[in-house]
């Protein structure tokens, strides 16, 4: 599931996976015009990701410097042991997850109700209990403290996702995976099977 474009399906399964997801890596190129990799949280909003920090922040400074990043989002699911598919080799142990890896421009937000709208919206994803007073550039008690917070959009240039759960495989040793995953049944095991049933269905008798 790896592609420039998407149909309408695919391109939301990949929404719902970003909103589903709070943890990203930020990819920068630093002063020294050595690569940056930074883990923040994130928020992905009309086709945009946003990110929050400090207005003197090194990541400011980097894309202050140069503007050009990436963002990616993963989620492992299941660790797939070689042993599953080979008695002796290594070679076949993988892993079944999620990803989306974005690459565009990132540049500051500056207005304070489009600011407002963006922190209000994180709260609503990582704190989805209320218990605060919703954030409003309207609102003096927000106001100081929206001018003092740097709000960092990323306009994607390119998006491409792969959501790997046994699609390549042969039928008779994607069933057996799937079966080793019952049994085992720790962790994720669960959720991967029925990932697998998802996004295989060419393999479902």
């Amino acid at each position: 599931m790896r592609r420039k474009e998407f149909s309408i399906e695919e391109e939301q399964e990949i929404i719902t996976f970003l909103n589903q997801s709070s943890f990203g890596f930020l990819g920068t190129v630093g002063p020294d015009g050595e690569p940056r990799v930074t883990p923040l949280n994130f928020l992905y909003m009309d086709g945009c990701f946003y990110f929050h920090g400090s207005l003197a922040g090194e990541k400011m400074k980097q894309i202050k410097q140069y503007s050009s990043v990436s963002f990616t989002v993963a989620e492992e699911f299941s660790l797939i042991p070689s042993f599953f598919s080979d008695p002796e080799l290594a070679c076949p142990a993988t892993s079944f997850f999620k990803s989306v890896m974005a690459s565009g421009q990132a540049e500051p937000v500056e207005d304070l109700d489009l600011k407002s709208k963006v922190l209000q919206r994180f709260m609503e994803k990582l704190q989805p209990q209320g218990g605060y007073i919703p954030i409003d550039a309207a609102d003096n008690r927000y106001r100081g403290r929206l001018k003092a917070v740097a709000v960092v959009r990323i306009v994607p240039e390119r998006i491409s996702a792969k959501f790997k759960f046994g699609q390549n495989l042969q039928p008779e040793r994607f069933d057996h995976i799937r079966s080793e995953l019952h049994k085992r049944n720790e962790g994720r095991d669960h959720e991967t099977v029925d990932m697998m049933r998802k996004y295989c269905p060419f393999h479902q008798q």
